[in-house]
């Protein structure tokens, strides 16, 4: 097997290796995230619900604006411009750890970290596409989540050991992934660009594209429910502590190494349909599940099962992928990839700005149980992506 492994390093390309590496110590950074930022502002900032969803505005606008800023720094250069987005994301980190608690702070930090992951978020697609043959996309694609999981697994189980153990602080743990993200800078900064063909196109917006949008639209409502909602019902309702939020990010960790390279795997020879269906099914009923837990069973199972939910969104979110290759398969050029994939993170983001604060809304007038019905709207996007799912079809330029 090590010689194998060696092959493979000597027969790989040079930046592609590179962008790998870049990938385990983003994972270092957003296993920080991940872990510890629910926590982290019910503890320091003592939040109520609808302060946390009104904090998704600030978090999400960069993502609404991503499209913009590629654009406007287009002549750099897609890995120019990752590199970019990782300084600023190191910044908004460190910051993080740093300011007093005062929540318009909060809201700059936040900003400011968000930036730097929203700008990259894109650009790690196509810049992982554009080391694939022919056919490979999802395998390629597969590859490099697998990467930046395996850094989620080892610094997930770190962080949750300083915290058990050695009882570290916030400060700390965000200065660590403020680090991770200024070395996955650098590193991205040594890969040789390919040469390209500037073109002036600079917005892509095709009416072929149109599903793609609208899975944009749908993916926004569906990530939002539980960026925001899933983890403040551990932390808020069943008082979950840091070390088990990091436990938890461990496990889901563990568990991304083998699916994010299956789902890659299951892109590339069932297609993106049957993909995303199957996500949306899933999704349904882990909607269900953290809508009825509560109610249905006592306290240690239904704590059990939200936690099983909980585990089983955070492992389908690589399914986004298929969006991804669902574009470059419809693609009616090479060069619309990139700000289409842009684009689409604007869309998504147009509903992931304002669905917390309405979630938000909906919880705090509806008591302590109102988190059930953001979970059975969930339900409902669930079922209506199911739908919007059915009509993909890779085989023609639609």
């Amino acid at each position: 097997m090590l010689s194998a492994f060696k092959t493979w390093l000597t027969d790989t390309d040079r930046n592609y290796l590179i962008f790998l590496l870049a990938s385990v110590f983003l994972g270092i950074g957003q296993s920080v995230d991940g872990a510890t930022l629910t926590n982290y502002l019910k503890e320091n900032f003592q939040m109520l619900i609808l302060q946390r969803s009104a904090l998704e505005f600030p978090r999400e606008l960069p993502g609404l604006l991503v499209a913009v800023i590629i654009a406007s720094l287009y002549s750099l250069g897609d890995m120019r411009i990752a590199v970019i987005a990782n300084i600023l994301a190191a910044m908004g980190m460190f910051a993080l750890g740093i300011i007093p608690p005062e929540y318009s702070l909060v809201v700059i930090t936040i900003f400011i970290y968000s930036m730097g992951q929203h700008i990259y978020m894109p650009l790690s697609n196509s810049i992982g596409m554009s080391f694939a043959s022919s056919g490979q996309l999802g395998r390629k694609l597969g590859q490099v989540s697998a990467a930046n999981t395996a850094a989620l697994v080892i610094s997930g189980i770190i962080l949750w050991a300083l915290f058990n153990f050695l009882h570290i602080s916030y400060t700390t743990s965000f200065s660590i992934g403020a680090v991770s993200f200024l070395i996955a800078a650098m590193l991205l900064s040594m890969i040789k660009p390919a040469k390209t063909v500037k073109k002036q196109i600079r917005y892509i917006f095709r009416k072929e594209y149109r599903l793609y949008y609208w899975l944009c639209v749908l993916f926004g409502a569906r990530k939002q429910i539980f960026i925001t909602f899933g983890p403040w019902v551990l932390v808020d309702i069943f008082k979950e502590p840091v070390t088990t939020m990091a436990l938890l990010f461990f496990i889901v960790s563990v568990i991304g190494i083998f699916t994010k390279p299956f789902i890659g795997h299951l892109i590339d020879k069932v297609g993106e349909k049957f993909v995303l269906s199957s996500e949306a099914i899933a999704f349904f009923f882990v909607c269900l599940g953290y809508a009825f837990a509560e109610d249905m069973f006592s306290h240690t199972f239904a704590l059990l099962l939200v936690n099983t939910c909980y585990v089983l969104d955070q492992a389908l979110s690589s399914v986004s992928m298929a969006r991804a290759t669902y574009l470059k398969k419809i693609a009616l050029a090479d060069e619309d990839v990139s700000p289409t994939l842009s684009l689409g993170t604007s869309i998504d983001h147009v509903v992931t700005m304002f669905l917390p604060i309405i979630g938000g809304l909906v919880w705090y007038n509806n008591g302590s149980h109102g988190y059930k019905y953001v979970f059975l709207g969930g339900a409902v996007i669930a079922v209506i992506n199911l739908l919007s799912a059915r009509f993909i079809n890779t085989t023609l330029k639609t």
